[in-house]
């Protein structure tokens, strides 16, 4: 296992005063970027390493603190060309969140990926250990179904490979999210916005990445509609795609609970069920 503290920032603070869930992702990059560069594996960041896919499940709210977060890596299998990394993320021995991430070594001028050398291999291999699978979210295809909203991307979003960094891919469900809810039902607005109501807990968010997304003047764009209801939940599916090509970048699904001023989970009213009917995809 590899330990890391990150930091926090108090920049990372959303509106209802908590770390917001998409610097989870950031914070999981920033330790498994030092347990990298710890050792052999610290060339992978230079010659090339794409994330595959994220699963992350929020267990408790980020408060900010200088001490900010402990987070402990391992790897839980390896294969030849690609690997999962396991994450358990803790604020004052409290969890807060666990995730896992699929890497792949990558040929960036071949344009394909890449095989583990032995000595990466032997050092992700140093932290191998087995923790509990995560429980799978059902992928459901959208087929053209979903609202639509358009993605402009930042200079800034880039990361050292030139492409939009994978932890901003949860910005962008975010912004779409949080458009098109509102859109569906203004009482759906996050708190302290148009009519808001309730308050919107992100409790799991999962990401799979398809293609690499670079800059452009012309926005992207993102489609978004609920696949479920549940007793206080909703499962949204997300895709990130080129309006022009119709080309799909990722793709993720994320779990909302429906709280009340106190962040306790109450069941979705009707009305919202019955104005979210109509979006249901799938």
């Amino acid at each position: 296992m590899f330990r890391f503290s990150c930091p926090l920032r108090w920049s990372d603070l959303d509106a209802q005063g908590h770390v917001n869930n998409a610097h989870i992702v950031d914070y999981m990059q920033e330790a498994r970027v030092a347990f990298f560069r710890s050792g052999s594996t610290s060339g992978l960041l230079d010659s090339g390493i794409v994330v595959v896919g994220h699963q992350v499940e929020y267990l408790s709210a980020v408060e900010y603190s200088t001490d900010g977060v402990d987070i402990d890596l391992s790897v839980v299998s390896l294969g030849g060309s690609r690997f999962e990394v396991a994450y358990d993320v803790r604020q004052d021995s409290r969890p807060v969140a666990r995730a896992r991430t699929v890497l792949c070594p990558f040929d960036f001028e071949r344009g394909r990926p890449a095989r583990l050398g032995d000595a990466d291999r032997q050092f992700l291999a140093s932290v191998q250990a087995e923790t509990p699978p995560m429980r799978a979210i059902p992928e459901v295809p959208l087929g053209g179904q979903g609202t639509v909203t358009d993605l402009f991307v930042r200079w800034s979003d880039h990361d050292s490979y030139a492409h939009v960094n994978n932890a901003k891919m949860y910005d962008y469900f975010q912004q779409a999210r949080i458009e098109v809810t509102s859109q569906w039902d203004p009482t759906m607005a996050r708190a302290g916005a148009g009519d808001s109501q309730y308050m919107w807990l992100v409790a799991r968010q999962d990401v799979d990445y398809v293609a690499q997304l670079s800059h452009r003047l012309a926005p992207y764009a993102v489609r978004t509609a609920p696949v479920a209801l549940g007793t206080s939940s909703m499962t949204l599916s997300v895709e990130v795609f080129d309006p022009q090509a119709d080309t799909v970048f990722a793709r993720g699904r994320t779990v909302l609970v429906c709280a009340d001023r106190e962040l306790r989970p109450v069941p979705l009213p009707d009305s919202i069920r019955e104005r979210l009917a109509p979006h249901l995809a799938g």
